[in-house]
């Protein structure tokens, strides 16, 4: 492990080993502390930070993850083109006042490799939006997120609600383990015209970027529209905001907030959330939107 300082910062320190990062959890903890966990993918922004600051006021101590798990992606060629920014990465993390980073190789997490890893019954959830695009996907992420709540055993998991389904799958896995852990869903972060904050934003060119911030304008249709009755004619015409900035679109849905089961038809009282999966040229941007309080 070593140790990483930037201007006017507590000293961070890092881990590239699992029982090394276990061990000086476990000292901390013997003292009653509490623990919170960061994971990511890496390339930080602005959403990643903010996780960091709400993991302040509920935790004693913050531990962050970077590593892109290969498991979770079911296209190679995405697994590859995804951002690397680990210096960039590091210092930001230390400015905003991070405790512990966990850094690890492939074979610290996935030790014997990434064939033949175990199932976990999702249920529906593996069966709808994300999971009809990309099957096998929440299978990764709950194969990385065992790993990591083994190894840091956190109190608290703050995650954004970007991934409003992924954090419902990581509901789901908590559930099936038995961790004690409490997760956090936190607010989206968005850029000044609305976009939502990703690390995949990186690879819009000029052109794309200002066309990618539709996907915004399409949730806000749904939502400034949104009344009692069918939901079809509404949804297709957030799909054609899409269309009309060349995006590709994968599904425009809305679904009850809660179990995301999908909802054609509004009665004016059931919590309802928006979610959109498109494509930008050959960058894939999700979002989502409550609708009604």
């Amino acid at each position: 492990m070593a140790g990483f300082r930037g201007p006017k910062t507590k000293n961070m320190i890092l881990f590239k080993k699992a029982d090394e990062l276990a061990s000086h959890i476990r000292k901390k903890r013997s003292s009653g502390i509490r623990i919170g966990l960061v994971p990511t993918m890496g390339a930080l922004h602005q959403g990643h930070l903010s996780l960091v600051s709400e993991a302040k006021k509920h935790t004693g101590l913050i531990v962050s993850t970077i590593f892109v798990n290969p498991t979770q992606f079911n296209d190679p060629k995405d697994y590859k083109k995804y951002p690397v920014t680990i210096e960039k990465d590091i210092f930001l993390l230390e400015k905003n006042g991070l405790d512990l980073l966990f850094l690890p190789e492939i074979t610290e997490i996935y030790p014997d490799g990434t064939d033949g890893l175990e199932k976990y019954n999702l249920g529906y959830l593996e069966n709808i939006l994300e999971g009809v695009y990309r099957p096998g996907h929440f299978q990764g992420v709950c194969q990385v997120m065992q790993r990591l709540l083994s190894i840091i055993m956190p109190n608290d998991l703050f995650m954004g609600q970007k991934d409003y389904q992924q954090c419902m799958v990581i509901r789901r896995l908590l559930e099936l383990t038995g961790f004690p852990t409490v997760l956090h869903t936190c607010p989206t972060q968005r850029e000044e015209d609305g976009l939502a904050m990703s690390s995949r934003n990186i690879r819009l060119n000029a052109e794309e970027r200002k066309r990618a911030v539709s996907i915004y304008e399409s949730l806000m249709f749904l939502k400034n529209n949104l009344r009692p009755g069918p939901l079809i004619e509404l949804i297709e015409d957030a799909r054609q905001i899409l269309k009309k900035n060349n995006f590709f679109v994968d599904y425009v849905a809305i679904a009850d907030a809660d179990t995301l089961e999908s909802a054609e038809y509004w009665d004016g009282d059931q919590k309802l959330v928006a979610l959109v999966a498109a494509f930008q040229q050959q960058v894939r941007l999700i979002d989502n939107m409550t609708l009604n309080p």
